[in-house]
């Protein structure tokens, strides 16, 4: 489910009108225009970034301990994006996928949230297991 999230997101983000600004996107960088929903700054990258997530995580999703360790792995992924969404300014051009503060407190709830569900997995998985 989380996949296809992800998936959906991406696509949401190549829609005008679910994506304001949509003339002003740009392929990378800080200087996209572009707002998923009005509020999560977003490019070419940025989307086609979910896209793959999300398939990645379909993948993975064909087996138990794929799920797991998609929830787990790519919840720490971002972590690590709100981490440095944290460190590097909006304005920097270090900040190539863009996000901007939204982006950052969402970050830090999906990773979060990932992580959770990918150990609750683990439990459900392992509680299966011993039966």
């Amino acid at each position: 489910m989380v996949s296809v999230v992800f998936v959906l997101v991406g696509l949401a983000g190549f829609i005008p009108g679910v994506t304001t600004n949509y003339s002003d996107m740009t392929f990378a960088g800080h200087h996209s225009d572009a707002h998923l929903l009005g509020v999560f700054q977003v490019s070419v990258l940025h989307n086609i970034v979910h896209l793959l997530f999300g398939v990645a995580g379909l993948a993975l999703a064909r087996t138990a301990s794929g799920a797991r360790n998609f929830l787990i792995g790519g919840g720490a992924i971002y972590l690590v994006l709100w981490l440095y969404g944290l460190v590097v300014g909006q304005d920097s051009s270090a900040n190539f996928v863009p996000v901007n503060n939204a982006d950052d407190w969402l970050h830090l709830g999906l990773g979060l949230g990932m992580i959770a569900l990918g150990l609750l997995l683990s439990r459900n998985v392992r509680a299966v297991d011993r039966r």
